[in-house]
């Protein structure tokens, strides 16, 4: 080290010493970074930065059409009921009136979609069906597919109860008692695998 330092020097080139090295190496380094073949690499990693916030507005846009769709569907849910029970009125509840608690059917129907959560296809692969308990067992009300174009992979069995009072006393001037049919705010949810051997699950509601 010493012979050739004492070499250049002889032939009149100066010897950088350390800290003038690292000076120049850095600024070397920052010419790199700032020369024109460069733009190109800074500009690729602006546009990944960019396509990763595509991908999570679309990912946020799925996740808005999933619950958007999910809730259409508990909502057809709820109106299908209701108009099974009403259909049901004359035909196999035999009364005139039927009493239901106020947003029952969409209590109801907000539990069907939460018993659905972890099913594959969700909500869009049950079969529901429905249910009246009375004094003589169960009553078969009728049947709802929220999505028939899926194939069925789990049953809801949802069974409301009838009021243990025949009807309702202010009504009971207007209606013959055997007329009027009163619910209660209880009911119950039985949940069924249809191409599995595990056992039904039994939910009771308040």
């Amino acid at each position: 080290m010493v012979y050739t330092t004492a070499l250049l020097f002889g032939h009149g080139v100066p010897v950088p010493s350390e800290e003038e090295s690292v000076v120049e190496m850095i600024g070397k380094y920052f010419s790199q970074l700032t020369a024109p073949g460069q733009n190109t690499s800074a500009a690729r990693r602006g546009s990944v930065e960019s396509c990763d916030e595509r991908e999570n507005n679309s990912l946020f846009a799925d996740l808005d059409a999933g619950f958007e769709q999910e809730r259409l569907l508990q909502q057809n849910v709820t109106r299908q009921m209701e108009r099974l029970l009403t259909r049901a009125k004359a035909s196999t509840l035999h009364c005139q009136v039927l009493l239901l608690p106020r947003q029952m059917t969409t209590r109801v129907g907000q539990d069907v979609v939460r018993s659905s959560a972890d099913e594959p296809c969700g909500l869009r692969g049950a079969s529901i069906k429905v249910y009246v308990e009375g004094k003589d067992g169960l009553t078969f009300v009728g049947s709802i597919f929220p999505d028939p174009s899926v194939t069925s992979t789990f049953e809801l069995s949802v069974i409301f109860k009838a009021d243990k009072d025949d009807g309702w006393p202010p009504l009971m001037h207007i209606f013959d008692t055997n007329k009027v049919l009163k619910l209660r705010p209880q009911y119950r949810l039985v949940k069924r695998k249809l191409y599995s051997s595990a056992s039904p699950v039994i939910h009771d509601y308040n």
